[in-house]
């Protein structure tokens, strides 16, 4: 799909079922160096991922088959259903910026369970100097779920998603996958 705006993705009622912009899409070398979710009420840290910088950002993607370029563009979570009852979530980013200068930021991330929106958030990062390391915390207040709505999603896991889409300029360059399952084995 090509051209596809902020606007677009606002007005969607379901995941997508396909990547929104090839891996190439990514002129401007950003990376994604460190990914943390907290409780904001308890400080506790609920996930953390970390990774290394690339030697060279702007090297071209490698040649991927589908189901290559689906795992390297998709996470799953597994989370203790008491996630579902969180008041607000921390999120901290920690990103890298190639060679060029990255204006107007923006991320846009539409959660879903089935075909049905839970929420979305719209953050703009602004402008990010060239070859930086920046990092950014959002606060994410979540929707409060009935219990049998929350029965619901514990007893289907990998049926909530979400899309993540990243723009400069209103230009759509990267898109990324996720997959929620709630269960009591996941760590708390």
């Amino acid at each position: 799909m090509a051209g596809v705006s902020p606007d677009d993705v606002l007005r969607f009622t379901k995941p997508t079922d396909q990547f929104l912009c090839p891996l190439s899409a990514n002129i401007y070398g950003i990376e994604f160096l460190k990914f943390t979710i907290r409780d904001m009420a308890s400080n506790q840290v609920i996930f953390d991922v970390e990774r290394e910088r690339s030697e060279d950002p702007m090297a071209p993607p490698p040649v991927l088959t589908p189901e290559q370029e689906w795992a390297a563009r998709s996470i799953r979570y597994n989370f203790h259903p008491t996630f579902l009852r969180l008041r607000q979530v921390g999120a901290k980013l920690v990103f890298a910026v190639g060679p060029n200068p990255l204006p107007n930021f923006r991320m846009i991330e539409r959660h879903y369970f089935g075909d049905y929106l839970i929420k979305s958030f719209d953050f703009t990062f602004g402008f990010c100097i060239p070859n930086s390391t920046n990092s950014w915390e959002a606060i994410y207040d979540m929707p409060v779920l009935t219990p049998e709505f929350e029965h619901t999603i514990v007893n289907s896991p990998w049926a909530t998603k979400s899309d993540s889409f990243y723009f400069v300029n209103n230009e759509l360059v990267m898109h990324n996958k996720a997959e929620y399952a709630y269960s009591v084995q996941a760590a708390q």
